[in-house]
């Protein structure tokens, strides 16, 4: 809705504004032949809606009046009445966003029927102003048979005292070697509503998640580290007062991951991004990250791919989009199945993106019943292909590499044709045809090839090469600069519970394998032994029999019987057996991911807003290569901090070069402009200059 506000601030009219609040105009007029409304503080348009878009219109009056509009004023100038302004706002109070968009479509139908039509299946049963007065007299709804209290703060914006709220202790000016930390603060909380969703689900106990955005921003490994901080300054400006002692911090982790509620958390604040528009749904790539796991516990093994052997550990699948925004991870015991994270995505996020993201994986899902099985749910995806003849490809003639791209400063040629695959399923073939996409990179005169299946045919033969050399590779870069920059693999804490997947591989058919094993490799060096011996024959014609070949015979003819035998008992036995039945070992253990889901989610958080703010410091600083680097400069800078009733004011040092310091004025002068708000109504003022 309001991420493009770029204007040209000499064309301002300022005649047809009206006044909604202090220093808050609203302006109607047609653009593109169609009726917005512009909201602005002072000269600055901070918010923007399409009239005839119904959740784009409900989303403005709400924000407007949380910025501090006037609900009469307002909804005297958007020409609708005050009842149907505070029945919105008291919708999204008691059932969040959801809650106030389910039943219409982000779309420029102005047709409302149309709208509600699409979304009848999905959306929650009951009229809103029945359900309302039903909370506020009982404090209690029932919806599908479910009840849902809201009476104690179980709804979205749970309440919490004024001196519980950040920033609640005004003072004056205070030096901070922190402040950079300030521009992820204001992104989170304005363009994610970072605060009302942490607080909606942990109420006084949101504090922990303020000191893991320290932690996050700054790549202090672990909780025991913060020792090493100036706890007062590092408090200040996450407006926690003086951050406690260690002792204090592991209380706020417990209160908070006793809840339970991770899951949940991830699941809101990964909706909020989609329906927001925050991160791509065009094209999204799942990959599998190991989490080591260094104890004594006996836990899965996954694997890593840098020592190419299994460790003790986890693999955290984790989707990212085509700009490297996370869009979704979860963390699997063991190797993680990459196959079936891939087809719970497509369902998970169905009635978000009913045409579904063109899924893209790399080799490790690769098999014909997986694909079979993302046909047949109409998931479009895109994949390496496995098990390449490297002849055959290195055989095709160049002309029939039609097509020509750059990628990465790399030149590319492709084509592509047809592939069938078949697939046997309860003694029925099902045959299917996969586009093949071919890739040759010119400057290392490599070969390689692509699967694909587009059921909308929404990429073409270069689009899908790209889709495929896009996290791979020297593209793969996403969680490179993740581990690089931030905390990735710290798992506040280990708590273990018994895992239910006890079966391992039968000892006794893994034991029968190693022999057999063993046995073929013996008969490999006697077949060559006996090919040296020459047969002679006898005057008769008979074979003259030689005692050194035939003792090589009578043993191999020993090895093949006991080779065969070994074959046969493998196939009596079952080939996994469950351990916790057995008295001689011990049950595997499985790792409680609760904490880590909760950094995780400040570790996503904290990525996704820097993606933002790189895309906004990109249109004042042209030297593309040192665009990032200026990002983390302003980021690590040194400042000061001060917090009055109306406000909390941060002032950066400024950059010593005029370029970057130009870059970082106008970084701050956007962020201040967005209007963010602590819980409290306090405005988030961020500028550069001297020591005040």
């Amino acid at each position: 809705m309001d991420n493009d506000l770029e204007f040209n601030q000499s064309e301002l009219d300022t005649k047809n504004w009206i006044k909604v609040g202090s220093d808050l105009y609203l302006e109607m007029k047609f653009v593109d032949k169609k009726k917005r409304f512009y909201l602005y503080r002072g000269e600055y348009l901070i918010k923007t809606a399409v009239r005839s878009d119904q959740v784009e219109k409900k989303l403005f009056m709400i924000e407007a009046v949380e910025l501090g509009a006037k609900k009469t004023l307002l909804a005297k100038a958007m020409k609708i009445s005050r009842t149907t302004l505070d029945q919105n706002i008291k919708i999204k109070e008691y059932f969040g966003i959801t809650g106030l968009i389910q039943g219409y479509k982000f779309s420029d139908s102005t047709n409302k029927r149309e709208q509600r039509e699409m979304h009848t299946a999905s959306r929650l049963p009951g009229n809103r102003t029945e359900q309302i007065k039903e909370i506020e007299a009982k404090g209690k709804i029932k919806i599908h048979g479910n009840e849902f209290n809201f009476a104690n703060g179980t709804s979205s914006t749970r309440k919490i005292k004024n001196n519980e709220h950040i920033f609640s202790d005004n003072h004056d000016w205070q030096e901070t070697r922190y402040a950079g930390m300030f521009i992820y603060l204001i992104t989170l909380i304005q363009q994610w509503r970072w605060m009302e969703l942490i607080i909606g689900y942990f109420g006084s106990t949101y504090k922990i998640f303020m000191v893991f955005l320290l932690m996050v921003t700054k790549n202090i490994k672990s909780i025991e580290q913060l020792k090493n901080i100036r706890l007062k300054e590092a408090g200040a400006i996450l407006g926690i007062g003086k951050l406690p002692s260690l002792p204090k911090v592991w209380e706020w982790f417990y209160n908070a991951a006793e809840k339970n509620v991770s899951q949940n958390l991830l699941t809101d604040y990964f909706k909020f991004q989609i329906r927001g528009g925050l991160v791509s749904v065009w094209q999204w790539f799942t990959d599998g990250h190991l989490l080591p796991y260094t104890g004594k516990d006996k836990v899965h093994y996954s694997y890593n791919t840098q020592r190419r052997m299994p460790v003790p550990g986890q693999s955290n699948l984790v989707t990212c989009d085509i700009n490297g925004n996370i869009v979704d991870f979860e963390i699997q015991e063991g190797k993680g199945d990459l196959k079936g994270r891939i087809s719970e995505l497509r369902r998970k996020w169905e009635t978000e993106i009913p045409e579904g993201p063109i899924m893209v994986f790399d080799r490790e899902g690769s098999g014909r019943a997986f694909f079979w099985g993302l046909v047949q749910a109409e998931c479009s995806f895109v994949t390496w292909e496995k098990h390449v003849d490297k002849k055959k490809l290195d055989a095709i003639g160049a002309e029939q590499f039609s097509g020509s791209f750059t990628f990465n400063t790399k030149e590319y040629s492709v084509f592509e044709e047809k592939k069938q695959f078949e697939y046997k399923q309860d003694n029925e073939t099902h045959s299917f045809k996969l586009r093949r996409i071919y890739i040759w990179n010119k400057k290392t005169d490599k070969r390689v090839c692509g699967l694909a299946w587009d059921k909308d045919n929404r990429l073409d033969t270069e689009n899908c090469a790209k889709a495929i050399l896009s996290r791979w590779g020297a593209s793969e870069n996403t969680f490179k600069h993740i581990a690089t920059r931030h905390p990735l693999h710290y798992h506040p804490g280990f708590k273990l519970i018994s895992s239910g997947d006890q079966e391992i591989v039968n000892p006794e058919v893994k034991k029968k394998q190693n022999e057999i094993k063993v046995i073929r490799k013996e008969l490999d060096k006697l077949y060559k032994k006996v090919s040296t011996k020459k047969q002679f024959l006898k005057k008769d014609g008979t074979p003259k029999v030689i005692k050194s070949r035939k003792i090589l015979e009578e043993e191999i003819e020993n090895k093949e019987k006991r080779l065969k035998y070994l074959q046969e008992e493998i196939k009596s036995l079952p080939g996994r057996i469950d351990i916790s039945k057995l008295e001689d070992y011990r049950s595997f253990q499985k790792l409680d991911n609760e904490g880590k889901r909760l950094f995780d989610f400040v570790t996503a958080s904290v990525w996704n807003a820097r993606k933002y703010l790189v895309e906004n410091l990109r249109g004042s600083f042209d030297e593309e290569n040192n665009l990032v680097d200026l990002f983390y400069a302003i980021a690590n800078c040194h400042g000061w901090i001060k917090v009055c009733e109306h406000e909390v004011r941060v002032m950066l040092e400024p950059m010593g070069q005029p370029k970057r310091r130009i870059a970082q004025e106008q970084l701050c002068k956007k962020l201040t402009g967005m209007g963010a708000q602590t819980p409290n109504g306090k405005w988030l003022v961020l500028e550069v200059g001297n020591k005040p």
